[in-house]
């Protein structure tokens, strides 16, 4: 029987568990004696030739590291309209089988671009965003929210002490998944998202009506693509009288060790994007969906619009009261 070679790859923003992902793959790999090249800088290792051989060694000692130790860059040539048959035919050239992808939506149409053009592909949806509607959660979402929160909880412990309003700037340029589980979790008084307008007027009178409940500080979650968070911040220092300072997360979201329950979706999926392919599936992306893990067209995984969760910024903004 003719040997199998498989490559995987990282691309776009990275996420806390992509190494526990990748350490899954190519372990399976392994031990169903598949040859595993990982690919560095995502799709632009592709074009540069960068790819290694991957060992089990070679992926020891990283399932609680954050990044990845592919790296991970975006990839310009991958738009150009001769760029995929380009990247097919150099896989072509090293006997790549199958490739499997680990990242957000830009990393997905990339893979949906290539399988077009022959190549066996397999989605892992890893983005810090969550922002991939066919899986319930990706990888990092978690790791992100809870490093938020631990952020979030901090800047409440001095707000109270100085009788501030906070506004917290999280990740999340077109969708405000971070803000709204974080600012949940963390019991803010206010969450802005991309997806609902805010109006500085309405957050002003909730921090007066609690002001006079006896609240002396308040903590607004932002993410940021919701707005200008330095307009909001002197809009509401002007409407309530009350010193406002913001915070911004940047970065820090991104990196850190994976939860555990973001190593133990990246591990499944890992592992069973490589069990798939070996089957004969191709085209996939693998999704968590009501607690299974399935897989879906990798097509219609792209065309999927994500729906937010607007009771959960309801039950929110009914608990901050």
């Amino acid at each position: 029987m003719e040997k199998k070679r498989f490559a995987l790859l990282t691309s776009g923003g990275d996420s806390p568990g992509m190494n526990a992902a990748i350490r899954a793959a190519v372990r399976k790999c392994i031990s169903m004696g598949i040859e595993i090249y990982g690919i560095n800088h995502g799709y632009r290792g592709i074009f540069e030739k960068d790819l290694r051989p991957m060992s089990r060694y070679s992926v020891a000692d990283i399932i609680q590291r954050g990044g990845t130790i592919l790296y991970s860059d975006r990839c310009d040539r991958m738009m150009d309209s001769d760029g995929p048959a380009e990247a097919a035919q150099i896989l072509s050239e090293y006997e790549i089988d199958s490739l499997i992808v680990i990242g957000g939506d830009g990393t997905y149409k990339g893979a949906e671009a290539l399988a077009k053009c022959g190549v066996k592909v397999m989605g892992i949806p890893g983005t810090i965003d969550n922002d991939i509607a066919c899986t319930d959660s990706t990888i990092g979402f978690d790791t992100a929210v809870n490093t938020a929160l631990d952020a979030i909880s901090r800047i409440r412990d001095t707000t109270n002490s100085h009788n501030r309003i906070n506004i917290v700037q999280v990740m999340g340029r077109a969708c405000g998944n971070i803000a709204l589980y974080s600012g949940l979790a963390g019991g803010a008084e206010a969450i802005c998202v991309p997806e609902i307008p805010y109006d500085p007027d309405e957050i002003a009178q909730r921090v007066i009506t609690g002001k006079n409940k006896g609240k002396l500080h308040c903590i607004i979650v932002f993410a940021e693509g919701a707005g200008d968070i330095n307009a909001l911040c002197k809009a509401l220092e002007e409407k309530t009288s009350i010193e406002t300072r913001q915070t911004v997360l940047g970065y820090t979201q991104r990196g850190g060790s994976p939860t555990a329950f973001d190593r133990i979706l990246a591990s499944t999926m890992g592992a069973m994007s490589v069990t798939l392919l070996s089957q004969g599936e191709a085209n996939k992306a693998i999704c968590l969906k009501n607690n299974k893990y399935i897989s879906t067209d990798i097509t219609q995984a792209v065309k999927m619009q994500r729906v937010f969760d607007k009771s959960i910024y309801e039950l929110a903004m009914v608990l901050s009261i």
